[in-house]
């Protein structure tokens, strides 16, 4: 697979593993991943949450680590990426209330790129109306925000994922290896399908002008 250029969006609470993880195996692999924070610059820092699974009726919070953003937000561009990756956690509540940054989820789902949301990121899709009639996957507390914005809430296993075109979306960190694996592959498969329409449209000039 090429290197490919990924935005990840994110904020003050954003869930430390779901900002940590993706961020640095995306890394990993050759991709070039810039993280970015609405009124923030390269440089500045996020505080992250620890949400964990401890028995209780819902998940239970704990400080996280400082995260190091590395690119600025007011220069970010859907044009100039290939795909972009949601944290979960508690960025996306007041993430949503920025319309740059609802702008910016739209001019993704616009092109078709990949976009991958996990947890409480599905917030911002909601926020941003791009789920109607789609299967999206969520922290279950927020199955009433995708079925509010007209998607389909996908009742799956904390550690399983959800594709549905260009949405990869997944319940929780705990899904991270399966989320991750289909976020690289519609990256590969949205790359190739666009290598074969411009082959094709390339063929149909040549015939045109034959």
């Amino acid at each position: 697979m090429s290197a490919k250029k990924i935005l990840m969006i994110t904020g003050d609470y954003a869930e430390d593993y779901e900002t940590m993880v993706p961020f640095q195996t995306l890394l990993a692999v050759g991709h070039q991943v810039d993280a970015v924070c609405p009124d923030k610059k390269s440089g500045d820092t996020i505080a992250t949450a620890i949400h964990d699974f401890e028995g209780d009726q819902t998940y239970s919070e704990k400080r996280g680590h400082n995260f190091a953003l590395n690119a600025d937000f007011a220069a970010a561009r859907a044009e100039n990426y290939d795909a972009l990756v949601i944290p979960g956690g508690r960025a996306p509540e007041y993430l949503r209330l920025n319309e740059d940054v609802i702008r910016l989820v739209r001019d993704f789902n616009d092109a078709g790129k990949p976009i991958a949301a996990v947890c409480h990121g599905a917030q911002l899709l909601a926020a941003a109306d791009v789920i109607k009639g789609r299967r999206v996957s969520a922290y279950p507390a927020c199955a009433p925000e995708v079925k509010l914005g007209g998607g389909i809430y996908a009742d799956i296993a904390i550690d399983d994922a959800c594709t549905d075109a260009n949405l990869v979306t997944a319940p929780a960190w705990p899904a991270h290896p399966k989320w991750m694996a289909a976020f690289l592959v519609a990256q590969s498969l949205i790359a190739f399908g666009r290598h074969l329409l411009d082959h094709a449209t390339a063929h149909y000039k040549k015939l045109l002008n034959a």
